[in-house]
């Protein structure tokens, strides 16, 4: 199914990563264009920073650490610039926004709109469902400023995400045809927990568009007390600068886990059962020191909430009791884009723009 708003891009197989971001930007360069110019988070703070003299080793840092560490994705992130017309260094801010912004002195006691958390999920794999629901919260700078990237590979693998415009597939979620998908929630720890010039979380979950399956994502396990600890061979295996939270979800395997992630190389993984886990920007299993009044009234929320259909947790996402924290978010400075609904006895992901309880589905996917 088409949508209405959000525009879908076949690319590839193309020649070499470069080319794919290359036609990435090019069809997209006006909506990147529009985004750079509307990004006040950009103008005021990222932009400001990168011109003073103790931003440049953080952003060679960052740009050398992953250029490195993945350098088919930079070299895609290199196209998407090239592409679209627009300074490469607009690029690299953009995509990592959230491993700079920690950096950037305060000026004020307000929080900057991109450090305000976003995205939260309701996940389930019972013996009558298994399902993830997931609002895609961002900040006001992305409202029209997203599109779907179905991306094909020389080696056959396809994949389909939700991108942001100028940004490596994908920050938000999306699925591959292995059956593998993911969505995403940021988990933002204390400062002191932030590593500078790590691997970004952008480049991290771009590389989990190819994992072949949930077993090419987890390399080994083992237990630790009552919480597992997983080597993820696609997430451990990166000195992360910033946490992140990634709700894996294999629909061959009818599996889904949460994984959460911190720096200095700590993951901690919560198999999803019967009891409906809800998860929104707070550390649940993985010892982080933080502190968000928002996730914690969320959390409370949703626990008073009814979860026994995939009606009810439809109407969890879509719930804005709470007129502070509300789950499903309308503004001013974070806005839910779309709710994701990934049904794994169906295998597809669905699409669904406004409010969960009664908005329309734009896009549903066969997963297979």
């Amino acid at each position: 199914m088409e949508g209405k708003g959000l525009e879908v891009f076949e690319v590839g197989p193309c020649e070499d990563a470069y080319h794919m971001g290359f036609l990435t930007g090019q069809r997209f360069s006006n909506k990147i264009r529009s985004r750079l110019a509307t990004d006040l988070t950009l103008r005021d703070q990222l932009l400001p920073f990168v011109r003073s003299p103790q931003s440049q080793p953080l952003i060679k840092a960052l740009s050398d650490t992953n250029r490195k560490k993945f350098p088919r994705y930079w070299a895609e992130l290199v196209g998407i610039a090239e592409g679209s017309g627009v300074p490469l260094l607009h690029i690299i801010l953009l995509n990592f926004r959230k491993e700079i912004l920690p950096f950037v002195p305060k000026t004020s006691t307000k929080p900057s709109e991109d450090t305000i958390d976003d995205c939260s999920d309701i996940l389930v794999v019972s013996d009558s469902m298994a399902f993830a629901a997931h609002n895609e919260d961002a900040n006001v700078a992305l409202v029209g400023h997203t599109y779907l990237i179905k991306g094909t590979l020389h080696t056959g693998l396809s994949f389909t995400a939700y991108t942001y415009a100028g940004e490596l597939p994908s920050c938000a979620f999306g699925f591959n045809s292995h059956g593998l998908a993911f969505t995403l929630n940021s988990a933002p720890p204390t400062e002191d927990e932030i590593v500078a010039g790590g691997i970004g979380r952008n480049f991290i979950s771009r590389d989990l568009l190819e994992a072949t399956s949930i077993d090419d994502a987890l390399a080994a396990m083992e237990d630790s007390n009552t919480v597992a600890l997983l080597h993820v061979k696609r997430i451990h295996s990166s000195e992360v600068s910033v946490g992140h939270s990634y709700n894996l979800v294999d629909v061959k395997k009818r599996r889904i886990l949460n994984v959460e992630t911190a720096s200095r190389n700590r993951v901690s993984i919560h198999e999803v059962g019967a009891v409906p886990f809800f998860h929104a920007n707070m550390y649940l299993h993985l010892h982080v020191e933080q502190a968000d009044e928002n996730s914690i009234s969320k959390q409370k929320r949703a626990a008073l909430l009814p979860k026994k259909s995939k009606d009810d947790s439809l109407s969890l996402v879509g719930d804005m009791e709470d007129a502070r924290y509300p789950i499903y978010i309308t503004g001013p400075l974070l806005y839910t884009l779309c709710t994701a609904v990934i049904n794994l006895d169906e295998q597809t992901l669905s699409i669904v723009e406004g409010n969960p309880k009664e908005g329309e589905t734009s896009h549903v996917f066969s997963m297979t």
